[in-house]
């Protein structure tokens, strides 16, 4: 159950030294990630003011990171995790720092901001499959929901922080110090990753080929159907919220009371996050991928009510509850994939998870300046809800997703012969014996 933050020192899992570097470094990247949303959207509006410029700087983040994430399990999984988590911190310190004094020139170039994105992304497609080894080489199986649960806050109070702190600096000093902060996090996190040790499972087996270890990967992800179709409905969910980010800071400037109100809904956003994953740490859904995929469904509702041009109070309070449906959805995934996914492959299927879930964001971000200048905002929104609302909710009709149970306690996951954990969609049941597992 996670703590409150002002208790987060008290953590028992704080005690763990490697576990306690590990958070304090991914806890600084994340404040200064939090701060890069309203920052780089705001940074190229002032300097564009075009949706479409917006767009093709997130554009340029998402390719590299789509294109590299598969090799970049596979490197996860096959090296040491940390020394590549650090690695991928100096490059993505290096892009940011670009940026920042890019924009603190005074005459910021798009492609340059968008080359630097662009370096950034790829960097990130390593370091994202990271995680999961990282945090199972740092706790034991039995604490790796509390982990996932504390990730989960403090994600959520950077969050929460961040556009604020975005708000503050864009208004005293101008969007290029959130990109030098953002670096500065980078920086410090890689010194911390370089202090901590952190179990390795060195592949077993001879060494195999970049093919068979991409094949090995999508196997397990295509075994179970509660995977692979929970990632299609969060990769409708991603391409929804594609149109958003790039709509969104438009329209809220535009017409709904300007640079403010942009602010405003990220920060609701940022405490229904919050809210979210404490609710997550708290429960112990029975069906936790249908609880997780159901409350992602709530991410239709900003949509419509931007399309509708609902007030503004109405669509700050509507994202509020579609990002609550996202701080509760992170925790349980994570703790239902690690107990899931045997951790020789957990790498490279985490990787085909961002993978898959992110595949529809390069589209959200070309058709939705698209569609809007050709019929309005109004049409891409309405589409964007009816995608998310559909594809999310319509899980609860896969039989595997109907099925998923976690353990009571994940101290130790119910296991079938062999000591791998149940596949091909199979529930892991709360008080019963394992069946074994069906092959690939």
């Amino acid at each position: 159950m996670p703590l409150p933050l002002s208790r987060l020192r008290s953590h028992p899992l704080l005690g763990n030294r490697p576990f306690r570097l590990l958070f304090l470094g991914r806890t600084l990247s994340l404040i200064g990630d939090a701060v890069i949303p309203a920052a780089l959207a705001l940074a190229v509006l002032r300097a564009t003011g075009s949706s479409s410029a917006l767009a093709l700087v997130l554009g340029c983040a998402m390719g590299p990171r789509l294109l590299l994430l598969p090799l970049g399990g596979v490197v996860a999984d096959r090296f040491d995790a940390r020394t590549v988590a650090l690695v991928t911190d100096l490059v993505r310190c290096g892009a940011q720092l670009f940026v920042g004094i890019e924009l603190l020139g005074g005459e910021p170039r798009l492609w340059h901001i968008a080359a630097a994105e662009a370096v950034g992304g790829a960097a990130s497609a390593f370091a994202m499959p990271t995680l999961p080894r990282l945090i199972t080489g740092a706790v034991a199986e039995k604490d790796r929901h509390g982990a996932n649960s504390l990730f989960g806050v403090v994600r959520s109070g950077t969050g929460l922080a961040g556009p604020a702190l975005a708000g503050l600096l864009i208004a005293s000093a101008g969007p290029g110090w959130a990109f030098v902060l953002d670096a500065v996090s980078f920086a410090v996190s890689a010194c911390l990753l370089s202090a901590v040790r952190i179990r390795h499972e060195a592949p077993a087996g001879p060494h195999r080929s970049l093919r068979k270890d991409l094949v090995e990967g999508w196997q397990e992800v295509r075994r179970r159907d509660w995977y692979w179709t929970s990632l299609v409905a969060h990769a409708a969910w991603n391409g929804a919220a594609a149109v958003l980010m790039t709509l969104g800071p438009a329209l809220a400037v535009e017409e709904l009371g300007g640079e403010e109100v942009w602010i405003g809904i990220l920060q609701a956003g940022a405490v229904g996050l919050l809210l979210g994953s404490l609710l997550a740490g708290r429960a112990r859904p029975k069906r936790p991928v249908l609880m997780a995929n159901l409350g992602l469904a709530t991410y239709a509702l900003p949509l419509a009510l931007l399309a509708a041009e609902a007030p503004a109070p109405a669509v700050i309070a509507a994202y509020g509850l579609a990002q609550a449906g996202l701080g509760f959805l992170s925790p349980v995934w994570a703790t239902s994939v690690q107990a899931a996914i045997p951790s020789g492959v957990l790498a490279r299927v985490t990787s085909y998870d961002w993978l898959l879930s992110m595949a529809a964001m390069p589209l959200g971000y070309v058709l939705a300046p698209l569609m809007a200048n050709a019929w309005g905002a109004g049409p891409p929104l309405w589409i964007a809800a009816a995608v998310v609302g559909v594809a999310c909710a319509g899980t609860a009709a896969v039989p595997g997703v109907r099925r998923f149970t976690l353990p009571v306690s994940t101290a130790e996951p119910e296991r079938g012969p062999g000591g791998l954990p149940p596949a091909a969609g199979e529930a892991i049941p709360l008080k019963r014996p394992a069946r074994p597992a069906p092959p690939p």
